[in-house]
């Protein structure tokens, strides 16, 4: 049995972290002008994917190696040097002393997320007839990034361009496959599965406002759970919003809550607000 604990966690900030990096990678090679880049610091991936991206900022922060000044220093400097705000995504298990040396820097609190987890196991369900889940292609990225970009425009019509440009990279970053969930042959949600180390991180899941509580969310997980089984992975993860749909979707599923990680965000700084 799995128990949240350091080890765990640090399986699953290097998933995401590496998920995270590939996307800059993708980012680089589709839009050159952006500048996307990563940088490791201290065991931390330090990500920049744009200055109003909300994968520009750090993973596994304190997790991996002591924080300290010089290491802050360096990552700070990373951010600043490409004009984004400096933010950090930290787990509980970087320690009181990371935590204090943040607050010491000038950091405040600005977001909370719960990381889920559950052990990856061969899913057996019945399929429902009108739903049908595939990975796609990229003759059909478009597609994918068009469905993905309405489902997550409705509660966030202000990201509509961000989400759209977010979508568009991810259809073609290495380690990540794209799923999209029909209904009745209409596309009505879609979702990414990024593989790492024998992790499956369970990204960017969304449906399409009219097609919502159809069980089109269950069947993403489902096939993603029978894909990420099929390429030999034991640990499944999600990052979701405390108290979200998304949290409650996975806890159906049998996901557990592993943690809940704080972004901080470094003051002082003149980048525009995230």
């Amino acid at each position: 049995m799995l128990f949240p604990d350091l080890a765990l966690s640090k399986r699953l900030e290097r998933a995401e972290g590496h998920a995270c990096a590939r996307h800059a990678e993708a980012q680089r090679r589709a839009i050159p002008g952006s500048l996307a880049e990563w940088m490791e610091c201290g065991g931390t991936y330090a990500v920049f994917n744009g200055i109003d991206s909300p994968a520009t900022q750090t993973f596994g922060l304190g997790v991996f190696e002591e924080l300290n000044p010089a290491s802050l220093d360096v990552i700070e400097r990373f951010f600043q040097e490409r004009g984004a705000a400096v933010l950090h995504e930290v787990s509980p298990f970087a320690g009181v002393a990371a935590l204090d040396l943040l607050c010491a820097r000038n950091y405040r609190p600005v977001e909370l997320s719960n990381v889920l987890y559950r052990p990856v196991e061969r899913v057996t369900v019945k399929r429902h007839r009108q739903i049908i889940v595939r990975v796609v292609g990229p003759e059909e990225a478009q597609l994918w990034t068009s469905t993905n970009a309405r489902g997550w425009a409705h509660d966030h019509p202000k990201l509509l361009d961000q989400l759209v440009e977010l979508g568009a990279v991810t259809s073609t970053q290495m380690d990540a496959l794209c799923f999209l969930a029909e209904f009745d042959g209409k596309p009505g949600a879609a979702g990414a599965l990024c593989l790492h180390d024998g992790v499956a991180l369970f990204a960017g899941s969304a449906t399409i406002p009219e097609l919502r509580r159809h069980g089109l969310q269950n069947a993403l997980l489902n096939e993603r759970l029978r894909h990420a089984s099929d390429h030999g992975c034991d640990l499944a993860m999600i990052v979701a919003e405390p108290g979200s749909s998304s949290q409650r979707n996975a806890e159906r599923k049998g996901f557990k809550i592993a943690y809940t990680r704080t972004k901080w965000r470094l003051l002082g700084h003149s980048a525009p607000d995230s």
